[in-house]
């Protein structure tokens, strides 16, 4: 959000065909530029070489998992792995002097890329009342100071603690021990914007809220359905497991509103043979749906595969594994008799052969496996949309078997894993008895505020103090302006960073920044050499060391800064012995063991080379709902009714970024070069708006008599269903209301937005 947005801010547009495949030697080389460019290039490729491998440590950007067996010892990561070790191990400094040279509405002029790219901060910086600059601080000073503020409040539900899943186990644990000590279940963290509706909704019909495969089933699976996903650009090395499945003969098939290149060839790096032939044609049916229109989509597969059924019982629908671990099929298969399957192929946008071609495929198909990610979570009915799904796999058991299951594929590396540790804004019973018998308190039984609420609390002045581990908190929430004048109005904001960013900008009455170690760097403690673990996708557990040499040697890692804030603040309150925690992790660890199931022995588990995996009773169809069994589930159709002059947006990342980190200015896969305020829209729409390329434009979106707006635009005509629009995350974030959010999850509708389109005169 900058200070000022004129037409002289574009940097020029430049359109190029787009790709027609992903990776390749155009990705290394890509990769190799990064780390040449902001390393140095010897560091960088140490880094390289013991990135997401049994002996080194977890990438920072994605959750995708590592193989249990054999990994390759000169890459095991993608372009934007790379990217994002190049971005974390800079060489470049923000330190004390860039902040005296750089007042605070000088960094607001900064664009998010430039923010980022100014390097690691250095020394606790603190910006006192009224003034115009950070300054550094102590760091027992900086603890005082939120101490102070933190004990000063007349209840401690006025805080709120953020965390963003870059955090490791053994911090998101401190964390939450600590915020619930303080006395609060007000812990919001990133899931609450992206997965929340998939834990919802798997939580309801299958008993656990994650995925259900192994990366061996994806290998194994005859047919991959593949939704609302970009692994091309957000999880790359997902790419690998699908070309393994073609090469064993399993087909894929995509349903997505942009014909991503990651979902059509991949061109694998490390095989020249591969390389030689262009690559592997990974999709073989390509869905281009409208936009939250999947339900219409698979509703009108299953009434397919529904008269199929009738016609040859048996045959089609796997009837044994449903009377065996089913529940509400009757009730489904009314309503699919009841279905008008014109209304579906209607509203989802698709041809009706194609969606034939499509129910074809899955009838020939006995190992199903279904990912998805945000383009699924982010819409008022998602948690509805997951459910069909499962619907989908239920109907021809393919969950809780070899090949095939349910794949929600988690977007930053140890999100899914903060929540498993406690970080969630509801207590569960078993972990509040866990953390009462095993370290002495009480925990607060309320729930507290998940980002939705956090934000409006803010807004209302119900929260005066912010803290956030990790992240970028103002530029990855809805409705910026009202998440903005939140954060504005708190007594103290306080974020743990290793590079400034746009919520360091947008502060409180006194604001803190604390730089923490990052995945790449040593951690030398009193105990000595420190590692951490991480929780990928697929519910594996594994330790991450750094080898680099830290950026400063007044940094301190997440763990070590959790444990002085809390020993700080607690003070005799608290009966845990914080320094040792912070002085040897493995205290950590022992006490997860002992408050949290699935992590007995984790001190001795974790140190074996590939890990240990999470129980998951799904995989082995045990199923964790009341009656233990799996549920087909009746829900509506959903419904977009456009005014005209609407559009339905969706925001979306270009292949130079990662979540709210920009790492360069190009999107080269979709052929997008120098300027990321931009409008994907469909060539028709834009005739009939009256509109061509590079035309600049205003947007504007209008929920419950409150109209929002993101100036200064660009349009780029893409190929995408009629009526609907592609924009940037986070430029485009400040048009979700926060007003509108998931049913059941409470997750912003950033995927699904009402907007209006208006041309800019010169």
């Amino acid at each position: 959000m900058p200070n000022e947005l004129t037409p002289e801010r574009l940097k020029g547009l430049e359109l190029r065909e787009p790709y027609d495949y992903a990776a390749g030697i155009s990705g290394v080389k890509v990769s190799l530029q990064h780390v040449n460019e902001y390393m140095n290039f010897g560091e960088g490729m140490h880094a390289l070489l013991k990135l997401n491998q049994k002996d080194g440590f977890d990438c920072p950007g994605c959750a995708w998992p590592d193989p249990d067996g054999r990994r390759s010892p000169v890459a095991e990561y993608c372009e934007n792995g790379a990217k994002a070790i190049a971005e974390e191990a800079t060489k470049n400094r923000a330190t004390p002097e860039w902040f005296a040279q750089h007042s605070i509405d000088e960094l607001g002029d900064m664009t998010d890329f430039e923010l980022g790219k100014s390097g690691r901060i250095t020394q606790p910086m603190y910006l006192a009342p009224g003034a115009t600059h950070y300054t550094p601080v102590s760091w027992d000073d900086a603890f005082g100071i939120i101490a102070n503020e933190l004990n000063g409040l007349d209840s401690p539900d006025e805080a709120i603690f953020y965390t963003s899943g870059r955090a490791s186990n053994e911090a998101a644990f401190l964390y939450q021990l600590f915020v619930r000590q303080f006395g609060t279940n007000n812990l919001p963290d990133c899931s609450n914007m992206c997965h929340e509706s998939t834990g919802t909704a798997l939580s309801e019909v299958i008993g656990i809220g994650k995925g259900t495969t192994t990366l061996q089933d994806l290998h194994e699976a005859d047919l991959i359905i593949m939704l609302g996903q970009n692994p091309g650009t957000n999880h790359p090395r997902q790419l690998s497991a699908l070309k393994t499945c073609k090469d064993n003969g399993g087909r894929i098939i995509s349903v997505n509103p942009l014909p991503e290149t990651g979902l059509m060839r991949f061109v694998d790096p490390q095989d020249p043979i591969n390389i030689l032939k262009r690559g592997t044609k990974l999709t073989d049916l390509f869905l281009q749906v409208r936009i939250n229109e999947d339900m219409s989509l698979v509703r009108a597969i299953c009434k397919i595969l529904w008269e199929k059924e009738k016609e040859a019982p048996g045959t089609v629908f796997d009837q044994e594994f449903i009377e065996q671990h089913t529940a509400g099929y009757e009730a489904w298969t009314d309503m699919l008799e009841a279905t008008d399957l014109e209304q579906c192929i209607s509203g989802c946008g698709i041809d009706r052969d194609q969606i034939e071609e499509a129910a074809g495929l899955i009838h020939g198909s006995e190992k199903i496996v279904l990912c998805y990610a945000m383009g699924l979570t982010q819409h008022e009915n998602s948690v509805d949309v997951i459910k069909e799904m499962v619907n989908l796999l239920l109907l021809k058991g393919s969950i809780g078997k070899p090949g095939a299951g349910i794949c929600p594929v988690r977007g930053h590396s140890n999100v899914q894993g903060d929540r498993t540790v406690g970080v969630w804004e509801k207590l569960k019973p078993e972990l509040r008895d866990a953390l009462r018998a095993h370290f002495n308190f009480e925990p607060p039984e309320k729930d507290g505020y998940d980002v939705v609420n956090s934000i409006k609390a803010m807004g209302e002045g119900r929260a005066k103090v912010f803290f956030g581990l990790g992240g970028n908190f103002l530029s990855a929430t809805p409705d910026t302006v009202y998440t903005a004048k939140g954060l504005r109005q708190c007594k103290l904001t306080v974020h743990i960073s290793t590079k400034p960013n746009r919520s360091h900008v947008v502060h409180g009455e006194q604001a803190l920044i604390l730089p923490c170690l990052g995945r790449t760097e040593t951690d030398i403690r009193a105990q000595g050499e420190q590692f951490v673990s991480c929780e990928n996708s697929m519910g594996v557990v594994q330790m991450s060391k750094g080898v680099l040499k830290p950026a400063g040697e007044n940094l301190r890692s997440e763990v070590a800064i959790i444990c002085g804030l809390a020993s700080k603040t607690l003070g005799a309150r608290s009966q845990v012995q914080w320094k040792d925690m912070s002085n040897d992790y493995d205290n950590v660890r022992d006490a997860i063991a002992a408050c949290v199931p699935g992590f007995e022995r984790y001190n001795e588990r974790v140190r074996e080379p590939a890990g240990f995996y999470l129980p998951n009773g799904p995989r082995n169809r045990r199923f964790g709902t009341e009656d233990g069994k799996a549920h087909f589930t009746v829900s509506p159709l959903s419904c977009h009714i456009l005014e005209p002059g609407e559009y339905l947006m969706m925001t979306v990342r270009s292949h130079d970024q990662y979540n709210t980190t920009i790492y360069g200015m190009h999107d080269r896969y979709r052929g997008i070069h120098n300027e990321r305020r931009i409008v994907m829209m469909n060539k028709a729409d834009m005739a009939e708006a009256g509109l061509s390329t590079g035309d600049k434009v205003n947007l504007s979106s209008e929920y419950d008599g409150e109209t929002r707006h993101a100036r200064l635009f660009q349009v780029v005509p893409y190929s995408i269903p009629r009526g609907n629009i592609g924009t940037y995350f986070p430029e485009a974030n400040t048009l979700v209301p926060i007003t509108r959010t998931a049913r059941g999850s409470n997750t912003p509708i950033s995927k699904s937005v009402r907007v209006r389109i208006t041309a800019l005169t010169d």
